[in-house]
C-alpha cells in the first residue's frame, strides 16, 4: 500500500519536509490539529493540555496498562486559522531534543487541502535519530486515521 504522506529527508540537512494531501476542506483539516477531541481520536493518545493560540502550550500522554508509554509538550508560537501553526516538540525519553515545527495548511479546493509540516532539529544527528524510529509508518497511520475519522465531518 503507498504511503501518502510523503517525507524528505535530504541529505546533510537538519531538516524533514512532510507532505500529504487530504479530501477533506481546511478548516477540517486545520480542526485536526487545533482540538482536543479530535488530535484524541486520530493521534491515539491523551491531550493533557491544548492552548492552541499564539504563546500557548501543548503536552499529550499515552499509556498502556498503567505506564506512560510516549509523552510530548511544546509551546505553540503563533496560530492564524486554517493556515499555520509554528510550535516547538519535544518527545519525552527519546535522544532527539527539541524540534520546531512550521505546519502550513493550504486549500486545494473546497473539498480538498494540503499539510505541509517543516521540522527543524538541532543537529543532523538529532534528524538521525527520529529516522532510526518508525517515524514514517507511524505518522502515515495516524494521517490515514485523521482522513477516515474527519471525512465523517464534512
Amino acid at each position: 500500500m503507498e504511503k501518502k504522506t510523503k517525507i524528505n529527508a535530504e541529505d546533510d540537512r537538519q531538516e524533514l519536509v512532510i507532505t500529504r494531501e487530504f479530501d477533506l476542506s481546511v478548516e477540517l483539516l486545520f480542526k485536526a490539529y487545533s482540538e482536543s477531541e479530535l488530535i484524541e481520536q486520530w493521534m491515539g493518545t491523551k491531550v493533557i493540555k491544548l492552548e492552541n493560540k499564539n504563546h500557548g502550550s501543548y503536552q499529550f500522554e499515552t499509556s498502556y496498562n498503567g505506564n506512560i508509554v510516549f509523552k510530548a509538550n511544546g509551546t505553540i508560537h503563533e496560530v492564524v486559522p486554517n493556515q499555520k501553526i509554528t510550535r516547538t516538540f519535544e518527545m519525552g525519553n527519546a535522544p532527539i531534543g527539541v524540534q520546531l515545527e512550521f505546519l502550513e495548511f493550504e486549500k486545494l479546493t473546497d473539498d480538498t487541502s494540503k499539510l505541509t509540516i517543516q521540522i527543524i532539529y538541532k543537529s543532523e544527528q538529532h534528524r538521525a535519530e527520529q529516522l532510526k524510529l518508525p517515524f514514517a509508518t507511524g505518522l502515515n497511520m495516524a494521517h490515514d486515521r485523521l482522513q477516515e475519522i474527519l471525512i465523517n465531518l464534512k
